[in-house]
């Protein structure tokens, strides 16, 4: 598997008009993406990656001085699962989040100040909405695959939905075609511990964030990222020592630290903007599913891991079945993998296997674009 690096990449800024949202509002557009590999003379090789809530459209290879690469760089490069050798992939920052793509840090031209709490509600459908306008600006009309997992699937899967003649193959990730109660409930714990911050000030907090808020969300989202296994494996039961001051498990350390970490590098409102997407985003469940996946013409791979409380294989086994019911060409599998809901981040070969045989296997041999 460690095979080729992509080396430097770099992440450039679209400038794209005016997208009106399914709101009905207009913003200033601007998207933020890398791309790897070259785009074929018959442009039929593009693959769309989407990324999770805290990702961004650095996917993989290297930016210049740093020491570790893109999220998903084991799946991205020459010769691995996502070939750049015969693959053009391109991966995007979604509005509303806060690494380079139109959110509540874009300066609003009628104030000149950053839009802050003011920035309209976005929509799953939003962001594979602007998403499109980039592919349009690259001068992309289809898409070979469109691949997420997480927030990315529920992104692939609004693809095959909004504009089934684009896409030829979709692959879904750790997803689910809508949030259980018990999901939306997790986000509103991290939503509710950002404004409970006293440096909240309803979103207008300008360079005075609300860092233990962020840091608290972070904790309790990452909490479901992980599986019980992972987290015993990694850390056991090491009994405090001391008084309550100083007292600290060693889970409960790591939990500090990725939530002191990840302050320095997301934006609080851009956590609840895209938290607020995620819950909001629904296909439905049974009849209805199979009723807004009757027009897809994809083809599909679906994938689920047996450690992945947050997004069980249930939720996948629904989109499968929505899928044979209008007889769409869908391959599912469930994979034994111990990481918890970040299993689909984490190089495994079994997925990698899967996803290499997708992308080169032809369920149907007539699909035209």
């Amino acid at each position: 598997m460690k095979s080729k690096s992509l080396g430097i990449v770099e992440t450039k800024i679209a400038k794209l008009g005016n997208l009106v949202l399914e709101s009905g509002v207009s913003i200033p557009l601007e998207i933020a993406y890398e791309t790897y590999g070259t785009l074929s003379p018959n442009k039929d090789n593009a693959i769309l990656i989407c990324h999770a809530l805290s990702g961004d459209a650095h996917a993989a290879g290297y930016h210049i001085n740093a020491e570790r690469p893109g999220w998903w760089d084991e799946y991205i490069g020459p010769d691995k699962a996502f070939d750049t050798n015969k693959y053009f992939v391109v991966c995007s920052n979604v509005i509303g989040g806060c690494k380079g793509s139109s959110g509540p840090l874009t300066i609003n031209p009628a104030t000149g100040k950053p839009f802050a709490s003011s920035f309209p509600f976005v929509s799953i459908g939003d962001m594979v909405n602007s998403q499109k306008k980039l592919l349009d600006y690259l001068g992309i009309s289809q898409l070979f695959c469109v691949a997420g997992g997480s927030m990315g699937g529920m992104q692939a899967l609004q693809w095959t939905v909004a504009y089934p003649e684009v896409v030829r193959k979709c692959i879904v990730l750790a997803s689910t075609s809508e949030h259980s109660a018990q999901q939306i409930a997790f986000n509103e714990v991290g939503r509710q511990a950002i404004m409970s911050d006293p440096n909240w000030n309803n979103g207008n907090y300008g360079n005075n964030p609300p860092k233990k808020g962020l840091a608290l969300a972070r904790m309790v989202g990452h909490i479901t990222y992980l599986s019980d296994e992972s987290m015993r494996e990694k850390f056991g039961r090491n009994p405090p020592r001391g008084n309550i001051q100083n007292s600290e498990f060693a889970v409960g350390s790591y939990l500090v630290y990725q939530g002191e970490s990840f302050v320095d590098r997301f934006d609080a409102n851009s956590y609840i903007y895209v938290t607020k997407a995620l819950d909001h985003f629904s296909l439905g469940k049974g009849k209805e599913l199979s009723q807004r996946l009757s027009k897809v013409r994809s083809e599909f791979l679906i994938i689920a891991y047996s450690s992945d409380w947050l997004y069980p294989v249930y939720q996948s086994r629904e989109i499968v079945k929505a899928l044979e019911v209008n007889a769409v060409p869908v391959s599912f599998c469930e994979i034994n993998f111990p990481k918890g809901h970040d299993s689909f981040l984490i190089y495994n070969p079994e997925q990698e296997h899967l996803i290499r045989h997708f992308l080169t296997s032809e369920f149907r041999q007539n699909f035209s674009i």
